[in-house]
């Protein structure tokens, strides 16, 4: 066996070293995974990355009946739900499947609905849980099912269902006998936000782009639309809830503003309320209590989270919390209007669950995440920068620094997010302290223009043929790295997923020359192919943002930028990691450049998890990947793990 894998790698090592001398491909298969050219791991590694593994989080989903949370968390090999009954109580685990579950919401009545999909494929169902723990599915197998809304009773139950091959989604309700109708018949991917306190009327939404949606007003009984806020204007939304007298709507909007903003609506008049004040941040999710005396919202600055709660009637400020500097996520409050739960996390902490006393202004913490017997005062906390781009513009990043001795310099992990629409927050990430503190690495998680959380100018900084100004953003990172005195310029990988997978390849095909390296996972080759196999139901969706390939002008653009199109110009190692089941950036996008990459005589790791859709979400496919990971920096950055 030695023998056979020292053959392979002096294959490996020859194809790596002429160029044009396409690769042999040594492939192992073990359970799901499946792993190309990927050399068979010392012990060490695994053994190494263990306590970062099995590092916990958990998630406020709810708030349970009975008074405790309902919240998210693993045990096992997938995220489940589990009940804590008060501050510090035990977690109680309520299902038992496989596949992960998603995200639970607790109904009037009582009963839990949560969604789950199989292998990643993003085709979820809908269940619902008694509290005897008797559960039933409510979709339909080969459907995709989303964005549950429900009366304030619990009565009328809505959502929206795409099928196989269709980008429109329609909106299904379930009555109080429990027959399932289709109430409106919907183009595009239109979304019940929320029902009115009587269950007569349905807040409906259609999402265009990020920068556009729509809200409407159904009648339930006639089928009647009528449009909120009706303009001719683009308005990006997020979000929407009733007020409990069912007069008016609250919701997030950037009408007038280059953030979003928490609105208030009069059904009657259409006349709106600037209820946050103007900010220089967007206010990214809010609640408003069941008797609609308490409001709370969540301000994003500079990727923190601040908290805000106030009485809704009077506008007053009420006592506020004072929370570690981090990420918060998923409020609401009690159905006594007595605690507002939410999710938080910081860099040198897992998410946890958490409450707020909003009588008795008490700050608790229900759930005390393990941490995988890291030293949670050991870990690195990030320090957030602004390099200037190529035309002066100012990019945020958060940079990881490893404790260093005198004249030493780092090599360095550049990470970028997925989205585009996205944005990278200081949370807690196994990989970044796995790599600053074993690996000796620093890590520079860069908010590139296209990002959200700083505006919609900047959001739209790289729409369509603009796209590549993201890439120069990464080649003006390289440029400050060589200023920074303990960062080392000559030996740096670029790594991401999803939209970064995309990145990860232009940054490759730019600055090969300035790169030790490059991982990317599920991402973007090729355009006009992406566009054509991804999933019906987020092909216009995706248009919107990258440009529509039919166009002849957008079709060269696509031709010009796509990695595809310019492998030629990568010249060092590659890892590249897919799930088989993914909805979004389907498999041949990563099977094509593997193929390409090998063609060209470049040293190409593929990894491939048959249980997996967009993101790795069971642990034993991402202990592989980490490990994999690990391997793959260790060799192209020539560092050994810390002893």
């Amino acid at each position: 066996m030695k023998k056979l894998l020292a053959a392979s790698a002096a294959v490996l090592a020859l194809a790596a070293a002429v160029p044009g001398l396409a690769q042999q491909v040594e492939r192992r298969e073990i359970g799901n995974q499946i792993l190309e050219n990927v050399p068979v791991a010392a012990p060490a590694i695994r053994e190494g990355l263990a306590k970062y593994q099995n590092a916990r989080s958990a998630y406020f989903d709810d708030w349970a009946a009975n008074g405790g949370m309902v919240v998210t968390t693993r045990f096992g090999n997938t995220n489940q739900l589990h009940l804590v009954a008060g501050p510090g109580a035990d977690r109680s685990q309520i299902t038992f499947y496989d596949e992960p579950v998603g995200v639970a919401h607790t109904l009037p009545n009582g009963q839990i609905l949560f969604s789950k999909d199989t292998g990643g494929d993003e085709w979820f169902q809908l269940f619902l849980r008694d509290a005897d723990g008797k559960t039933v599915q409510l979709t339909e197998a080969g459907t995709r099912n989303q964005s549950p809304a429900w009366s304030k009773d619990g009565s009328v139950l809505v959502w929206s269902r795409a099928t196989k091959g269709s980008a429109d989604y329609d909106v299904l309700m379930r009555d109080p006998s429990g027959a399932t109708k289709v109430i409106y018949k919907g183009q595009g991917q239109v979304s019940p936000i929320a029902v009115s306190p009587d269950g007569k009327t349905v807040l409906l939404g259609r999402y265009f782009s990020i920068n556009e949606s729509k809200r409407w007003l159904l009648d339930v009984a006639t089928g009647a639309l009528t449009e909120l806020n009706p303009s001719k204007a683009k308005i990006a939304y997020d979000g929407g809830k009733f007020t409990p007298d069912g007069k008016s709507v609250l919701l997030l909007s950037d009408e007038g503003s280059d953030f979003l903003r928490l609105t208030q609506i009069d059904l009657a008049t259409g006349a709106k309320v600037n209820v946050s004040g103007e900010r220089p941040w967007d206010i990214e999710d809010f609640a408003l209590s069941d008797d609609g005396r308490i409001l709370a919202y969540v301000v994003n600055e500079d990727g923190y989270s601040k908290l805000v709660v106030r009485d809704f009637r009077t506008r007053r400020a009420l006592p506020q919390p004072e929370l570690p500097a981090g990420v918060v996520s998923g409020i609401a409050f009690s159905p006594d209007a007595s605690k507002l739960g939410f999710s938080l996390a910081a860099p040198t902490a897992a998410s946890d669950a958490w409450s707020w006393g909003v009588t008795d202004a008490k700050l608790e913490r229900w759930t005390a995440s393990e941490l995988g017997g890291l030293d949670a005062k050991a870990l690195a906390t990030p320090e957030l920068v602004r390099y200037p781009s190529f035309d002066k513009r100012s990019i945020p990043a958060f940079v990881y620094r490893p404790k260093l001795a005198a004249g030493q310099r780092a090599p360095v992990i550049i990470d970028i997010h997925g989205g585009p629409e996205g944005q990278s927050r200081p949370t807690f990430n196994a990989f970044h302290q796995h790599t600053v503190a074993e690996l000796g690495a620093a890590v520079i998680v860069t908010n590139v223009r296209g990002s959200t959380g700083y505006g919609k100018t900047y959001l739209n900084l790289d729409n369509a043929e603009k796209r590549e100004d993201s890439v120069k953003d990464i080649g003006a990172l390289l440029d400050w790295i060589k200023t920074q005195p303990d960062l080392d310029p000559n030996r740096v990988v670029v790594y991401g997923q999803s939209y970064g997978g995309y990145m990860s390849l232009a940054v490759m095909t730019h600055y090969s020359d300035r790169l030790a390296g490059g991982i990317e996972r599920y991402g973007i080759s090729n355009f006009v192919s992406f566009l054509q196999n991804t999933e019906a139901y987020r092909r216009d969706l995706r248009r919107a943002e990258y440009g529509d390939e039919r166009d002849p002008k957008m079709l060269k653009a696509f031709e010009t930028i796509s990695p595809m199109n310019n492998v030629s110009r990568i010249t060092k190692p590659m890892l590249v990691m897919q799930g088989w089941n993914d909805p979004r950036v389907p498999k041949s996008e990563s099977d094509q450049v593997v193929a390409k990459l090998r063609e060209k005589g470049i040293e190409t790791w593929y990894v491939q998890f048959k249980d997996e859709g967009h993101g790795f979400l069971k642990k034993a496919n991402n202990d592989r990947r980490r490990e994999v990971e690990t391997q793959f920096l260790q060799k192209v950055l020539g560092v050994s793990p810390a002893q």
